[in-house]
């Protein structure tokens, strides 16, 4: 699926949200690598498959496999960060903050693409998620690498309208739930 396709499936009450997909493509202010992969973490963290069609045709042809790779990975990884972590940050018994995650994050440390890249995609994917305290870790990483605060914001605004062009489709689809699969009986 092409972005012009999926722009289609945004339904006329978004027009907002037809509106800043198109201009978020077109934004050239973060370098290529940090754009297409953002925006395919993001797409990935979506969960909805039109979504995820679209950005991984287009980051196919702008990534390279270890980019695309690495992009997915941030996505993967937060997932589960993202759940754990706010969960001991939620969680009134502090005990758990003290004890081993003992989840297996290696690619964080290795990600195959420069670390800020895989970083400032990781916080994206924590925004989506609404993890604050995977936000905060990604933020301080990003800020002591030297990524400027502007960078970090136009990568959480991208992360926003990515998801509310999920959140568009998949309520004009009255005949699909939120995961994107066929409720029973229709």
């Amino acid at each position: 699926m092409s972005i012009d396709e999926l722009k289609g499936r945004v339904p006329d009450f978004a027009k907002d949200v037809r509106l800043n997909l198109s201009s978020m493509v077109s934004d050239e202010t973060l370098a290529e690598q940090i754009r297409y992969g953002l925006f395919l973490a993001c797409a990935v963290a979506t969960r909805n498959r039109h979504v995820i069609s679209a950005f991984d045709a287009l980051a196919a042809e702008k990534l390279t496999p270890a980019a695309i790779a690495a992009a997915k990975a941030a996505a993967s990884v937060m997932a589960m960060n993202n759940i754990y972590y706010r969960f001991v940050h939620l969680a009134s018994n502090k005990e758990y903050g003290t004890m081993p995650a003992r989840l297996r994050m290696n690619v964080i440390g290795n990600p195959g693409v420069d670390k800020a890249d895989f970083e400032l995609w990781s916080l994206a994917v924590s925004a989506i998620n609404g993890c604050g305290a995977c936000i905060d870790t990604h933020e301080k990483v990003l800020q002591a690498a030297g990524v400027a605060t502007s960078t970090i914001q136009t990568a959480v605004r991208f992360a926003a309208i990515i998801q509310s062009v999920a959140i568009a489709i998949e309520a004009g689809s009255p005949t699909q739930s939120m995961s994107g699969v066929e409720p029973p009986g229709f």
